[in-house]
């Protein structure tokens, strides 16, 4: 594969945002657009590549559209690219009626010769859905999200009926499959640039030089460094507000509040919970929040033999004092988890019970599966703090010293961003990770991370796979009865806390913090909002 460094682009101008810049630069920038601070990186701006990066969900979202978008209040899919849609009678045909004058992104490396058409939603699906396609192996190609949640059973297939009309045909009726178009995953390429591009023999830019109908589009990418996005005038939804957006991922904690409080980040991304009073306190900066469908959890790797033992899951489980990671990780901003789905979701069903904190219990637990004092668990750490858990590292040694009162060494493994692929490859006894919700559908936080497609897939951190649960699973999707589905849901969760595969922690608050002269923020629960509205109210001094 081609190397990232042959298709860095334009590298004049924002390079001193790595250091010290001129001030005539910074007000410049400032004055055109925002610099947005967000820890992470990413190899290439396709999420369909993806496995739940938050950066590459946050950039993508202003390059690409989908054919459905989240309503904001009903949490419901809507429409978007596609402007309407209707269901055949068996609830397996599928047929979107596309918007008209959508306009692909002019670039220094693609000009379009015509608006988008059913031909690049076909292309989009196919590549994912599709081995003979001729990008379906490009890159990674690996498509983990789709693969967890099964995409290619399924849609049967994906046909444009005339320019305007696409047809999905379903293999059965499935309540999800809507939902599953309003991810972040879930965009819209030109087929027309994939063309250029297999002529030049350059299949591999597809992910890497991005081209899509959002309202900003790709200008410059440092590695590590930042990613600057330039508007797209011809945006089908009217130019946006701001002419650049300068994604600065250079720096982490508390580099970043230092940035925001000096002026150098405009917005910073998932503030660490220690860092809200200061930002509240201060009145030139303004934090918003919103209720996440999100947790935090511990994956148990069930290919360690010990911990194949239910009772040592439930004892690891029992032994976590919850209230102390409220108090010391969230500020008291997150809510003790008692189930894997959150306490928003309408399909949410609490079970004290067996989510609680019983160090006795635990103790006994273990003697009676014949567990000696000094056991030693690994546990990998990520470095970066998300919604779902805004301090990692203080959470892992929380939970460290939770162990040690039951006789239990844990070894703290901290590292960079692991993709899902690798954390189920890996060796470690127990991963601290998370998930943010794709959709307010409860199958899209429950199947990618724990059906027996997910562990397939690579996706599934616990390498569990329960035929039961996968049936429960299907079976909730069919239905078409709330209550019954509702009902189903409850099932599932009592499953997964007696199995525990994975051993739920804390639910978060999503927060962006962000210099208070810009307006026109509205926060996604699920990581896909667009800047297309963002503006500043003041002129920086």
């Amino acid at each position: 594969m081609k190397t990232i460094a042959r298709i860095l682009i334009a590298t004049t101008g924002l390079l001193g945002l790595t250091g010290c810049y001129d001030t005539e630069l910074k007000q410049t920038i400032h004055q055109q657009g925002f610099i947005y601070c967000e820890s992470g990186n990413v190899d290439f701006f396709n999420p369909q590549t993806s496995d739940g990066n938050s950066l590459l969900e946050a950039i993508s979202a202003q390059i690409y559209d989908r054919l459905l978008i989240i309503d904001p209040v009903t949490q419901k899919p809507s429409p978007n690219l596609a402007t309407s849609w209707k269901v055949d009678e068996t609830g397996t045909v599928y047929t979107f009626n596309l918007a008209s004058d959508v306009q692909f992104q002019t670039t220094d490396w693609f000009t379009p010769t015509r608006t988008m058409n059913a031909d690049d939603v076909v292309f989009s699906f196919n590549r994912v859905l599709d081995p003979e396609n001729p990008y379906h192996n490009v890159n990674s190609g690996q498509y983990p999200w789709f693969d967890s949640i099964n995409f290619s059973h399924m849609v049967k297939s994906v046909k444009a009926i005339n320019q305007h009309e696409v047809q999905f045909e379903l293999t059965s009726p499935d309540n999800t499959f809507l939902s599953a178009l309003s991810t972040s995953y879930a965009v819209i390429h030109s087929q027309e640039y994939a063309h250029q591009l297999a002529a030049a023999d350059e299949k591999e830019l597809m992910d890497i030089k991005p081209i899509g109908t959002g309202p900003f589009k790709l200008e410059q990418f440092q590695k590590s460094e930042l990613v600057r996005l330039k508007r797209h005038d011809g945006y089908w939804q009217g130019p946006a507000k701001m002419s650049q957006v300068v994604f600065d991922i250079s720096s982490r904690g508390t580099g970043s509040l230092a940035k925001l409080l000096r002026k150098e980040c405009d917005v910073v991304a998932n503030p660490i919970s220690s860092q809200l009073p200061i930002i509240i306190d201060n009145e030139s900066l303004t934090l918003f929040s919103q209720t996440a469908t999100n947790v935090a959890y511990i994956a148990v790797n069930m290919k360690n033999p010990l911990l194949q033992d239910q009772r040592v899951r439930q004892a690891l489980n029992l032994a976590i004092d919850r209230s102390s990671l409220i108090n010391s990780v969230y500020y008291n901003s997150g809510i003790e988890a008692q189930s894997i789905l959150p306490p928003t979701s309408w399909a949410y069903g609490s079970d004290s019970s067996l989510i609680r904190y019983d160090l006795n219990y635990a103790k006994a637990l273990l003697r009676e599966a014949g567990v000696k004092e000094g056991l030693e668990l690994t546990m990998w750490v990520p470095l970066d703090n998300h919604p779902y858990n805004p301090s990692p590292k203080k959470a892992a040694e929380i939970i460290q010293n939770d162990f040690a009162k039951l006789g239990i060494k844990l070894i703290l493994i901290t590292s960079d961003i692991m993709a899902k692929s690798e954390l189920t490859e890996t060796n470690m006894d127990l991963i601290l990770t998370g998930w943010n919700a794709n959709s307010a559908d409860p199958d899209t936080m429950l199947r990618p991370l724990l059906s027996c497609d997910a562990k397939r897939a690579g996706f599934s951190s616990a390498n569990w796979c329960n035929e039961e649960f996968d049936f429960l699973l299907d079976l909730a999707k069919e239905t078409n009865q709330p209550r019954y589905r509702m009902n189903i849901y409850r099932q599932l969760q009592n499953l997964l806390n007696e199995e525990l595969p994975i051993i739920p922690l804390a639910h978060g608050v999503k927060y962006q913090a962000n210099q208070s002269s810009l307006e026109g923020f509205v926060l996604s629960p699920y990581n896909t909002y667009s800047f297309h509205n963002v503006s500043r109210i003041e002129e920086v001094n």
